[in-house]
């Protein structure tokens, strides 16, 4: 079973032993959401299935949402009917890639970890590491996915965490807010998606970006190591909570915490998107 990551030579080996494997391509866009088809029809990892994120892991209505900001989580039983319908089941491999140095894969990974399903990996290197490793892709419409089958729900196995409780902790030694966005608009000096420009008051700041090595891998766990103990600056990783625009691009970071040997972290899922949208809340620039 794959859990974290996983190789691209990992990945052969699987595809050919015949095992239970779904792969899933979530490759996306921010700023242009209707280019993840066009992208996914375009070049994929041979056999993979799309992911799509507005679609398929983003709530459509607020009486479906888990969470407010722009990508609100859907109830943990809309998911699992989806995967079910991908046929995905509790046995099955679930590997999740992009095209985007993980930007968005990890968004389906954390899900799967939030519905009880531990058997799920990110691709390490993305398509661009499929590729240059050998890799078989393919092109055009999708192929169907298999039979539908029962995907039954779990115990959490990663924390969600909800916007009063970021409220309460605000400020106190128990809570350690690390913001995943471009230090640009952590400071408050650009903002293209959201209301506000700024930072939840006290938050930490490690770009997701920072994780990855120029070709788009995860960088050695002891070089994690050493950044995010910088990060941390001798606050606990056991109070960690992250976050990032829609609660996304966040992912990376709790990835990359668990590959520097830290526990799982929790996630605000609803993020900056749906901090600067509720009323009342402080909000901090520079």
């Amino acid at each position: 079973m794959y859990r974290l990551l996983i190789t691209t030579s990992q990945l052969q080996a699987f595809k050919q032993s015949g095992q239970n494997l779904v792969v899933l391509d979530c490759s996306s866009d921010l700023m242009k959401p209707e280019t993840a088809d066009s992208m996914f029809e375009s070049e994929r990892i041979a056999g993979a299935l799309q992911a799509h994120l507005d679609r398929n892991l983003s709530a459509h209505h607020d009486a479906d949402a888990v969470n407010g900001g722009r990508h609100p989580l859907p109830a943990r039983e809309k998911v699992a009917a989806w995967l079910g319908s991908q046929g995905i089941g509790n046995d099955t491999q679930v590997v999740v890639y992009d095209r985007q140095a993980g930007n968005y894969c990890g968004r389906l990974w954390w899900m799967l970890k939030w519905l009880g399903h531990d058997a799920v990996a990110v691709l390490d290197g993305g398509l661009q590491g499929w590729k240059a490793a050998g890799g078989a892709v393919a092109s055009g419409p999708a192929q169907a996915a298999g039979a539908a089958v029962n995907f039954a729900v779990k115990a959490p196995l990663r924390q969600l965490v909800m916007i009063d409780s970021v409220v309460e902790q605000l400020g106190r030694p128990t809570q350690t807010v690390v913001d995943a966005r471009g230090a640009p608009r952590y400071r408050g000096e650009v903002e293209p998606l959201d209301p506000i420009a700024g930072h939840i008051p006290g938050a930490l700041n490690r770009p997701f970006t920072d994780n990855f090595t120029p070709e788009g891998f995860f960088k050695s766990p002891e070089v994690l190591k050493a950044e995010w103990d910088k990060v941390l600056a001798g606050r606990s990783a056991s109070t960690v909570v992250h976050h990032c625009g829609s609660g996304v691009s966040a992912v990376p970071n709790l990835i990359a915490m668990e590959l520097a040997g830290h526990g799982p972290t929790a996630l605000y899922a609803g993020s900056w998107s749906e901090w600067s949208r509720t009323p009342g809340l402080p909000c901090a620039q520079g």
